[in-house]
């Protein structure tokens, strides 16, 4: 008894020391946060172009025909069409590209176009969480899209069986072609890689899956559970009619 509580006591005081390590390694590369100041988060110099989505709303503007302005709305295949030029892709491009686009295309119509592309509503970006969180389903933002960390807290967090090491992001790239990204939630969530906390892109899927214990442990609860007790009845019920 005397060598186990001694045994009980060595593990408790590693896991003690071993955690005050982490803590300390943690605490040596984050900053502590700013105090008695109002907090602004740093402004960048210069952010990316904005890239146009499905549902966007836009103004086209003629300067000298004004006549032919119009108001378009990206359509579900990614193209606008106008009063002078039809299915035109706009998504994905900037306005200034799409302006570039509809001058040239308006220019078998028209011998000085001078279109300007104007974004006037901007659409959503969906985002969906699913797999061992708390709330899977849609999310939506507006303006830059949200972070992995952002979506996951949208989502109520991820569950206790959540395989945090094994986040899958599957994203829909050129052609529609779905690809498969690893997040590491472990190294945003701990601070020790903040860049981990990718900013996701809009239609993005977050999938969080179970640990192998926690599906195990599904596993258990679905198919051999269930199955074990009835036949241990059964089973039982044979023996004692035979006996009887």
């Amino acid at each position: 008894m005397s060598n186990l509580f001694s045994l009980r006591k060595s593990g408790i005081a590693c896991f003690c020391a071993i955690a005050l390590l982490l803590t300390g390694c943690a605490s040596a590369k984050i900053a502590p946060a700013p105090r008695n100041i109002m907090p602004i988060a740093a402004i960048a110099d210069e952010l990316p172009p904005y890239r146009m989505q499905i549902g966007d709303v836009l103004e086209i503007k003629m300067l000298l025909n004004p006549e032919l302005n119009e108001e378009v709305i990206i359509r579900p295949d990614g193209k606008i069409s106008t009063a002078v030029a039809q299915n035109v892709l706009a998504f994905g491009l900037t306005p200034e590209e799409l302006q570039d686009l509809l001058n040239e295309r308006y220019t078998t119509h028209l011998s000085d176009p001078s279109v300007a592309v104007i974004v006037k509503t901007f659409a959503p970006a969906r985002i969906y969480v699913m797999g061992e969180v708390n709330n899977p389903g849609e999310y939506l933002s507006e303006g830059l899209s949200m972070t992995l960390l952002q979506a996951l807290a949208l989502a109520g967090g991820v569950k206790n069986s959540a395989d945090t090491n094994e986040i899958i992001l599957l994203r829909r790239g050129s052609g529609e072609e779905p690809k498969a990204y690893f997040a590491d939630y472990d190294a945003a969530i701990s601070g020790a890689e903040p860049e981990a906390d990718v900013r996701l892109a809009a239609y993005d899927v977050v999938f969080v899956p179970r640990t192998g214990i926690a599906e195990f442990h599904k596993y258990y609860e679905q198919y051999v559970q269930q199955f074990i007790r009835p036949s241990i009845g059964i089973g039982a019920y044979y023996a004692v009619g035979n006996n009887q």
